[in-house]
């Protein structure tokens, strides 16, 4: 039996509504990045980087990089509890992933906020 240190106290109700949580920004930053590029045909830098300098927009975008994170984890945690039996190699790879998404999460909040 796989016992649960990686899972930090969560419960699986609390992991299944983050999941769908996530997934719902998720998936309206995705309907929106979208719609904008199909009304947007002749898209250049300025309305591009226009769209981004607005904190509205920065804003959902960090929600949609910080759900991606979460959703990720999970996913992540669930796939490597079920098929990885060996605790030394779970966690490790548990601490890969984990540094993987920190790396990512902190790049995308310096590309949208500037460093």
């Amino acid at each position: 039996m796989v016992t649960n240190i990686t899972n930090l106290g969560r419960s699986g109700l609390s992991d299944w509504l983050i999941q769908r949580v996530s997934a719902v920004i998720l998936a309206l930053y995705t309907l929106f990045i979208v719609a904008y590029l199909l009304f947007n045909p002749g898209l250049d830098y300025y309305t591009w980087s226009g769209l981004f300098a607005q904190t509205w927009m920065r804003i959902f975008s960090l929600l949609a990089f910080i759900s991606l994170a979460a959703h990720a984890w999970i996913g992540l945690w669930t796939v490597t509890t079920d098929y990885m039996k060996s605790t030394g190699v779970r966690v490790g790879t548990q601490l890969v992933i984990i540094l993987a998404i920190f790396v990512f999460l902190v790049w995308g909040i310096l590309v949208l906020w500037g460093a």
